[in-house]
């Protein structure tokens, strides 16, 4: 049946006040208007909706059963439409962001945490995904934007990529099981022992991996992992070596020290990235220039201390 929805909105202000002098104030119509529009309704389902008379308005039975589906629809449109404007104005709405669980842990959270006290209306909503399968989720629009570790061979075109910051990853163990502290290392070397690093759906394992190999070298790992600091933890008690981002390490660390490399490796950058695909909103534009103005340098690399 094609009723056209402004009639059962008149309905709904009409059954709602059981006036139609009053529906016709909300409605900014004129009481005719109202009256024409009811009678149409009507007409079109083949029921009397309303009793009338010189005093007063009654919905019918047939009335009130309208009334019970059209309440619930009427007030999820007007919802709807409050959710929309308040996006714009940053009292309500949603931002969608996916990042890894290294970016999250140490970059993320006190820009979230500066963002939630400025704006608390907004619903913040973060996927926790490698910086590779975070690219995914932004190709599919299941998020606003990213932040992931560049380079990242996930990252296609039609992107917008603005570095945060620079970081180094470092070679990290525990000197009593690996007394290389007072030395450099050269990659070649390094294949002697167990390295312990992020599996291979990670862009940092990629980094390795390709960093070895332009050295015509095969990396093959002891152990893979998903958490930088659970790699941080085997190394403190001597299973290895791990590979970290520096800024990963505590600044307090007592129990282990950074490997000095022969072979200097490329700093890595952490980045905001967002599609030309998906309309930029205000609250994702806010946070945006939150992430700007917020961005810091990751501490710098465990001091290379001997054993």
């Amino acid at each position: 049946m094609d009723i056209n929805y402004e009639l059962y909105k008149v309905f709904y202000y009409v059954a709602s006040t059981l006036s139609f002098s009053e529906a016709s104030k909300q409605l900014y119509i004129s009481q005719s208007a109202v009256s024409q529009s009811v009678k149409m309704l009507e007409k079109k389902l083949n029921q009397t909706l309303f009793l009338r008379s010189t005093k007063k308005v009654r919905l019918t039975p047939e009335g009130e059963i309208l009334l019970r589906h059209i309440e619930p629809a009427i007030h999820l449109i007007q919802k709807g439409e409050t959710q929309l404007l308040e996006a714009g104005t940053l009292n309500g709405g949603q931002l969608r962001i996916g990042a890894s669980d290294t970016i999250c842990r140490y970059f993320l959270v006190p820009i979230l945490s500066r963002f939630h006290s400025l704006y608390p209306g907004v619903h913040i909503k973060v996927t926790n995904r490698t910086s590779i399968e975070c690219a995914r989720l932004l190709e599919n629009g299941q998020v606003d934007f990213i932040l992931a570790n560049y380079p990242n061979s996930a990252l296609g075109g039609g992107l917008h990529i603005r570095p945060l910051c620079s970081f180094s990853d470092v070679f990290v163990a525990n000197p009593a099981f690996f007394p290389l502290a007072q030395r450099s290392v050269s990659l070649r070397e390094l294949l002697t022992f167990p390295i312990l690093m992020l599996d291979r759906k990670s862009t940092t394992s990629e980094f390795l991996h390709q960093t070895f190999q332009k050295h015509q070298l095969d990396l093959v790992p002891e152990i893979e992992l998903s958490s930088n600091d659970l790699l941080i933890d085997l190394a403190r008690i001597g299973l290895g070596i791990a590979f970290v981002p520096d800024f990963c390490i505590p600044p307090d660390e007592t129990e282990l020290f950074c490997l000095s490399l022969k072979q200097a490796l490329p700093l890595r950058q952490i980045v905001e990235v967002h599609s030309d695909a998906i309309p930029v909103s205000q609250a994702a534009r806010q946070f945006m220039e939150l992430l700007e103005s917020g961005t810091r340098t990751p501490q710098a690399p465990l001091p290379h201390r001997p054993a």
